[in-house]
């Protein structure tokens, strides 16, 4: 691990500190150790950062797609080669158990070797022209400089869904790394390094998110944001994005509905929840937030997913069979324990957990909270931690009423047998990921991306790698 620890930022292949030589501490979420130290950037590293790369974006640009999908092949190559380091890496500082933590990090390369093999896809086109003599041509672009900026919850994946497209287009990029998990950000410069990729083409700053935002946004060399975060903080940079008409790309906040009907295989629906709602601690923008159970399976579904998550072993992510590990922090700790108490105040009954953790620390019990109702802040409010509040409905179309009724539109899932009822669901919820009978659903080969207040655009598919092009037109006359 500590040979891809980097404690500096990458600006025009060069790695520096601060200007003014701050740092930020670096925890162990699972021990509340210090593990290292990271630039405490702000105006002056972002400004080089975009510097470097609008220096640097003609020359790469210009590059064959086939020195551009080598580069990223060979950036594959890295990434899978040290995945166990990488892995050990995100977990000592995110504290999600070490075979997630592995997965992400497999899943962060497919979406480079996908990006790679789909940028030879990005055609123009040829149109019919209406007057004789003329050639209409439509033709594919990279966008510029695009400045990414990611969350500590997946902080591998997430930049692998930004850097993959972006880098396969021909674009130059500013990175912005979450100042909790900053390691698995900067060592993608590392590994950029090593894989080829000229220098300015990836820059990595960390440290004051509001002063590396702001010297984004005033950017007119950034044409475009990319961002996964909370959708207050999207709102903030969809506005700031207007005075210099960035294009936006925005993944942002779900309340994502689990729904139960009584045709469901019980078990099947019980072991989805079990992922859905607990994979990294609930900390996740598709987890399940509200399991709605249909009343005829109610009391069962209930027991069994108690009895699932009491036997949970939770515990700091390094330690074998680790199933959960711990919050990221103390705030969110808190926030959790305050949803929880509301719950209860309202009339929840906690069938399990309702605590913190006997570990202590930042560990919180894994909770299952049944009799749940729309009053409830759990409801309303992305709960992100280990809790699942389980409410009843009766009706199928009382379950797409209450699954939609949310500004929220990100991932929703659903259990049943029956197979019109699969497609009225897919007709009736107003979500841009749907799984039926499934909750691992996201791979480098489709679209990932809300509706409503979720986001804007998609990571993944052709369409995220649409994101990150532009199209030009281009009438030929004077040729009859």
């Amino acid at each position: 691990m500590s040979e891809l620890r980097v404690e500096a930022n990458l600006i025009d292949g060069r790695w520096c500190g601060a200007e003014d030589g701050g740092t930020l501490e670096v925890t162990d979420p699972a021990s509340g150790a210090v593990i290292g130290t990271v630039p405490n950037s702000g105006t002056e590293e972002t400004r080089r950062a975009i510097a470097a790369a609008h220096r640097a974006f003609p020359a790469y640009a210009a590059k064959s797609v086939t020195e551009r999908a080598e580069l990223m092949r060979a950036l594959h190559r890295e990434i899978v080669a040290h995945a166990d380091a990488l892995a050990a890496l995100l977990t000592a500082e995110q504290g999600k158990p070490l075979a997630e933590a592995k997965a992400e990090v497999l899943s962060s390369a497919a979406y480079v070797l996908w990006f790679a093999e789909e940028v030879r896809r990005a055609r123009g086109e040829v149109i019919p022209a209406a007057v004789p003599g003329r050639k209409l041509l439509t033709t594919r672009h990279p966008v510029g400089v695009v400045a990414a900026i990611t969350p500590w919850n997946f902080p591998s994946s997430m930049l692998a869904r930004k850097l993959g497209p972006a880098l396969a287009a021909g674009c130059t990029v500013v990175v912005k790394p979450a100042s909790a998990t900053p390691y698995s950000g900067l060592v993608w410069g590392l590994l950029a390094e090593r894989a080829g990729f000229p220098p300015g083409v990836v820059n990595i700053v960390t440290g004051s998110a509001r002063k590396i935002a702001q010297a984004i946004m005033e950017s007119p060399e950034v044409r475009k944001l990319t961002f996964t975060g909370s959708t207050e903080i999207g709102k903030e940079l969809i506005r700031g994005a207007a005075d210099t008409v960035k294009t936006v790309s925005m993944e942002l906040g779900g309340n994502a509905p689990f729904i139960v009907f009584d045709d469901a295989d019980l078990d099947a629906a019980v072991e989805g929840a079990m992922i859905a709602k607990f994979r990294n601690a609930g900390q996740t923008c598709i987890c399940s937030n509200r399991v709605y159970v249909q009343a005829g399976i109610y009391d069962a579904f209930v027991a069994r997913l108690a009895e699932r998550a009491a036997a949970m072993k939770v515990a700091p992510g390094q330690e074998p069979g680790a199933e959960q590990g711990p919050m990221v922090d103390a705030q969110a700790l808190a926030k959790i324990e305050e949803l929880v108490a509301d719950a209860v105040s309202a009339g929840g009954r906690v069938l399990t957990g309702g605590a913190r953790h006997a570990r202590g620390g930042l560990f919180y019990a894994p909770t299952v909270i049944a009799d749940a109702t729309p009053e409830m802040r759990v409801t309303r409010e992305e709960i992100f931690g280990p809790v699942a509040p389980v409410y009843r409905f009766e009706t199928e179309e009382e379950a797409l009423r209450l699954a939609n009724d949310t500004e929220y539109g990100l991932a929703a899932y659903a259990y049943t047998r029956d197979l019109a009822r699969t497609f009225r669901l897919q007709d009736g919820l107003e979500y841009g990921l749907i799984g039926i009978n499934e909750v691992l659903i996201v791979s480098p080969e489709v679209p990932f991306g809300g509706l409503k207040q979720s986001g804007l655009g998609k990571e993944g598919g052709w369409q995220g790698l649409d994101d990150y092009l532009e199209t030009k037109y281009t009438c030929i006359g004077g040729l009859a």
